[in-house]
């Protein structure tokens, strides 16, 4: 017995939409097919056997029509994207190279399925960073390939998980500063993740009833005009955040854009980056009627999509705690190369004279203050490296816990030394357990 309803091939399904795009659509009884570069563990178990994990922004044609062709896939959503070039690839070769590879994919198959792909709103005039520039490039291709397809252009995604824009929203909304109004007065439609779901689901069912002319590129947002403002504000009140009491200067944006640009070298994903600011100052507007009237679903608003939202204490502790990630993060790899520094230059005759203050020989004691040195410094270096961060952390705390039971048999008196520096070695491994308790992106 074949089930009614298609199969659905969901490229890039760890990603925020695509994550809550199959889980929405598995729970209206769609077969599925998420495929993705990497599950975090929570949605490896959610999707189980059935996912793919691949580096699927990379597979030629052959390889992506023997996927979606084999897997007997009837709709195929293409939530891939990145907001800027990293070590996950460039905006070029996910938007622009890989909708080739898709498109010609597709028309190699003797029955090509629907392609759905996930856009963003404006026109190509207005388009000012690469990201929107190649997000409407491979709309372009899209549209001249002559398949079957939906372009949907949502606006500011409001779902249960949060990362990236989502989360940075939800860290304002929970810290009693306001946007500069240059910023907080943009346009910034929002699009409950229900909406795109369900969007989804329409144009499944209806392809698998037989309609096959499908050309479409809608708007899927709220009918009402919100602001940054207005949706950091929403936020706020649902969270319970305190009412703002500065305004955070343009330079200070800008300081964390080109500092997020740095982290994003060292394998993070900030939401806070050059692009991801030049988007939020363009703003997010859209015409949702076209979209509405094909498809008969009448948008959240703002109101309803954070109603529909948990405002749950851990909620509000990732709120609190996001932004303070970054400078966890950043305050521990200070700490360890600079620990690392001082003692193998300015401070490498005092360290080694503590040794040799406790009976041990002018080489060794030189040798040990070294090597310990070297290591302080290079689990600085992991720290700050994220594909090595959360090695660099248990390294810290073994380390932190080496270097307190050797002063505990070898230099006993450093305990009671006045400073304290053994005994602040305590809130240092504290403060890397909480690093690698936050430390998951999604």
């Amino acid at each position: 017995m074949t089930n009614a309803l298609p199969k659905i091939a969901v490229l890039g399904a760890a990603g925020l939409i695509g994550e809550a795009l199959s889980l929405g659509l598995a729970r209206q009884g769609f077969p599925l097919l998420p495929v993705a570069r990497r599950f975090a563990p929570h949605q490896a178990a959610a999707f189980g056997a059935i996912s793919v994990t691949c580096l699927v922004a990379e597979l030629d044609t052959v390889a992506l029509a023997s996927l979606l062709d084999g897997e007997k896939a009837g709709v195929v959503v293409n939530c891939l994207g990145v907001l800027q070039d990293s070590a996950l690839g460039s905006a070029e070769a996910v938007h622009v190279a890989f909708a080739g590879r898709l498109i010609a994919a597709l028309a190699s198959m003797q029955r090509p399925p629907l392609l759905i792909h996930l856009s963003v709103p404006g026109e190509a005039g207005g388009d000012a960073t690469l990201f929107s520039q190649t997000k409407r490039q491979a709309e372009q291709m899209i549209a001249a390939s002559g398949l079957a397809h939906i372009i949907l252009r949502p606006g500011f995604v409001l779902a249960d998980a949060a990362f990236g824009g989502g989360a940075l929203m939800r860290a304002l909304a929970a810290m009693p500063v306001a946007l500069p109004v240059a910023i907080a007065g943009r346009p910034f439609m929002v699009t409950d993740i229900g909406d795109i779901v369900s969007s989804v689901s329409i144009a499944a069912r209806r392809w698998q009833a037989g309609e096959r002319t499908w050309a479409a590129s809608w708007d899927v947002m709220a009918r009402e005009r919100t602001t940054v403002g207005m949706v950091v504000d929403g936020l706020r009140r649902h969270l319970g955040g305190p009412a703002p009491r500065l305004t955070l200067p343009g330079w200070m944006l800008d300081a964390g854009a080109a500092a997020g640009d740095l982290a994003t070298r060292l394998g993070w994903q900030p939401p806070v980056r050059t692009t991801s600011l030049a988007e939020l100052r363009r703003g997010i507007a859209g015409d949702p009627e076209p979209w509405i009237a094909a498809t008969g679903i009448a948008p959240a608003s703002l109101a309803a999509a954070l109603a529909g939202r948990a405002s749950t204490v851990q909620e509000r502790w990732f709120a609190r705690l996001y932004l303070a990630k970054a400078l966890i993060l950043g305050t521990l790899v200070v700490f360890w190369c600079l620990s690392g520094l001082i003692a193998l230059t300015v401070g490498f005759s005092g360290a080694a004279a503590i040794l040799t203050s406790h009976g041990w020989a002018v080489l060794p004691a030189r040798l040990a203050t070294a090597v310990s040195s070297l290591m302080d410094f290079s689990t600085g270096l992991a720290i700050g490296w994220r594909p090595t961060c959360r090695t660099g952390l248990m390294a810290g705390i073994g380390l932190s816990l080496f270097y307190m039971a050797a002063a505990a048999l070898l230099t006993p008196d450093l305990w009671i030394e006045p400073l304290g520096a053994l005994v602040k070695t305590g809130p240092a491994i504290v403060l890397m357990l909480v690093a690698l308790a936050i430390g998951d992106n999604r």
